[in-house]
């Protein structure tokens, strides 16, 4: 099932269950994933692919996790709650996330696959994780371990 048929079932199925907290966060998942097919009509008619989708879900926790920081430092917990909620509800759509051995092993396979030996080929190195791990690693991460492979 593809992410705006998965979004949408889970809306119905929340405001079945009559979790409003719930249904308010997939609106906004919703909401976003209109934003971004919307962005995307000038370019091309298709429809957006679900990887590009996963992208902004993405902004989306961020943007949150940038929230919790200052909600915590503002001495208001009970908004970072509200916003540690809503990241667990958006990151039930994104495809699960590599743990921190497989994603050393995905570097490591990654910087001997383009023979990369200095951090003048980082570039490559993140390219080519890029396109192999895309939607399964976040590349903020990985991207010292990168450059500490890469003695950068």
């Amino acid at each position: 099932m593809d992410l705006r048929n998965a979004v949408t079932n889970a809306v119905k199925a929340s405001m079945k269950s009559g979790d409003s907290a719930r249904t308010s966060t997939l609106r906004m998942i919703m909401a976003r994933i209109k934003d971004v097919d919307i962005a995307a009509r000038t370019k091309s008619p298709d429809p957006v692919p679900d990887d590009e989708l996963h992208n902004a879900l993405r902004s989306m926790v961020k943007s949150r996790h940038d929230s919790i920081a200052l909600y915590v430092q503002g001495n208001r917990p009970e908004l970072a709650d509200k916003e540690r909620a809503e990241i667990a509800v958006i990151e039930h759509f994104l495809p699960r996330q590599l743990d921190d051995d497989a994603m050393v092993a995905a570097v490591d396979e990654a910087v001997a696959s383009t023979g990369a030996t200095g951090p003048k080929q980082m570039g490559q190195v993140m390219a080519a994780l890029k396109a192999k791990y895309a939607a399964s690693l976040d590349m903020s991460k990985v991207g010292p371990l990168v450059k500490a492979r890469l003695g950068g």
